[in-house]
């Protein structure tokens, strides 16, 4: 299904490449981060070309719930404890100063994308305490915060913590208006980098420095990225002839919901889960099922998934790649705050390519690694990973393939291969391989989306083998 966004907003074409060329900074990816990653750059007269895989802002960018915030959920008492006030406070700073870099642009360019000031709530139905602490945190950052019990919300809650002069948007009506000067290929997909030299599908691309704005960058090795994040699914459904919130709101719970505004309509999200690893009444049907109760009258007009890669202290990865990496960079890791992060990474990555100092840098490096803070989750994403690579399954008989329903996947053992299944409602049957092409981890299939999924890196491929999440680079060929 199509995202409120790309159903209210005819995006412009771009160009593929047409041979190589030269250019002074070449970014990978064409959503959020890349486009204002290349539009800070060009204000200051630097050459950028841009290149995309798909469509510009056609990834994660137009699957958004397109909340421009500091507020994070549950982040900054956390982040006081493993990392320091200092850092802290960068973080803090970084993410409440994107707010202001978006007004600047949107000023500056005159741009109609229906940015909305207002308030962000945290909530919380159950607990009040962890609020109370986070307000003490913010306070104490410099953020305007303050806990109360007042909200717009059809439900009585235990707290709510609001945060002042927070926004929201229309991301693809921004990204079309700040793109326009620049100069960006789509259909172009990078595969390989050497030194200064990029190797596309349609050329080869020399850049003096070269930034990964692609979600998740591709290269393993260095960075080793793809060991220290995870991936999650997360859904929102559009409902009209509901009431339309003035505020947005974020329940702290795993199984808590995200309210926003858009125009008429309210944006209601939730159901996440790890990629690959679906969990009982998480996806659509746990929105739908709160929404049913909450406005029985409501009308849903369209439902969206989007995909997020989650770092292992729960900070973004913005700046230089590597040891030995210097010409190159990256920002990743926006773990589902992408519209504000991508703002900060923009602003971080061009001072470290004109050589100034930026401020918030420090708590935002790739090169950081913070034992405290990141232990338990890394040895949570190993054992996925492991789970990943390890899952047998017994042969499946002729017949019980005969049973499989359609609509439905399924995974059997065929000629000692793991073969994924799919038959169509039409009867067709669709064998593609079950193991990721990116490090050999065995697939999942995701029946809401009728994908098949990695639960150790994020990958994911439509029921026919197309690529359509990375890290992976190549379809699953059927066996």
């Amino acid at each position: 299904m199509e995202s409120i966004w790309q159903k209210t907003v005819k995006t412009e074409k771009r160009p593929s490449l047409a041979g190589n060329l030269e250019t002074d900074i070449l970014i990978i990816g064409a959503g959020m981060a890349g486009i204002l990653t290349g539009y800070l750059l060009t204000e200051t007269g630097r050459k950028v070309t841009i290149i995309d895989a798909g469509e510009a802002g056609g990834g994660q960018t137009g699957n958004t719930t397109a909340k421009i915030t500091s507020q994070h959920n549950l982040i900054y008492d956390k982040l006081i404890q493993k990392f320091g006030k200092e850092q802290a406070h960068q973080y803090a700073m970084a993410n409440q100063n994107a707010i202001e870099e978006y007004k600047r642009i949107i000023e500056k360019e005159k741009i109609d994308c229906d940015f909305y000031t207002c308030k962000a709530y945290l909530y919380s139905e159950r607990e009040s305490e962890c609020l109370k602490r986070e307000e003490t945190a913010a306070k104490e950052l410099g953020i305007e915060a303050e806990f109360t019990t007042d909200t717009e919300l059809p439900f009585k809650v235990e707290g709510a913590l609001c945060f002042q002069n927070q926004a929201s948007f229309h991301p693809l009506k921004f990204l079309q208006a700040v793109s326009k000067r620049l100069t960006i290929f789509c259909h172009t997909k990078a595969l390989e980098v050497e030194g200064d030299k990029v190797k596309t599908t349609n050329g080869t691309i020399i850049a003096d420095n070269i930034v990964f704005a692609c979600h998740f960058p591709f290269l393993n090795v260095p960075g080793y990225y793809f060991l220290r994040m995870h991936q999650e699914r997360s859904y929102v459904v559009a409902y009209e002839n509901v009431p339309v919130f003035q505020n947005m709101y974020l329940g702290i719970e795993r199984e808590s919901f995200s309210f926003r505004a858009y125009d008429n309509y309210l944006l209601l999200g939730g159901g996440g889960h790890h990629t690959g690893i679906k969990e009982p009444g998480m996806g659509y049907e746990s929105i739908r099922q709160k929404a049913r109760k909450m406005f029985p009258n409501g009308k849903e007009i369209t439902h969206w998934s989007a995909q997020d890669c989650i770092t292992l202290d729960g900070v973004p990865y913005i700046g230089r790649f590597s040891s030995g990496k210097e010409h190159i960079y990256v920002a990743t890791g926006f773990g589902k705050w992408g519209m504000t992060s991508s703002m900060v990474a923009a602003m971080i990555i061009r001072d470290e390519i004109l050589g100034k100092d930026n401020p918030y840098k420090e708590v935002f490096s790739p090169r950081r690694f913070h034992l405290s803070a990141s232990a338990k989750t890394l040895i949570h994403e190993g054992m996925c990973t492991a789970k990943g690579l390890t899952k047998k399954f017994g042969e499946l008989p002729e017949k019980e393939l005969k049973k499989l329903e359609t609509g439905k996947g399924i995974k059997i053992e065929y000629e000692k291969e793991k073969v994924g299944v799919y038959k169509d409602e039409t009867g067709n049957v669709y064998l593609v391989s079950a193991i990721c092409p990116h490090l050999g981890c065995e697939l999942e299939w995701n029946p809401e989306e009728k994908s098949w999924d990695c639960p150790c890196h994020g990958s994911r491929f439509d029921y026919k083998g197309k690529l359509l999440d990375g890290p992976a680079q190549k379809n699953i060929v059927q066996p």
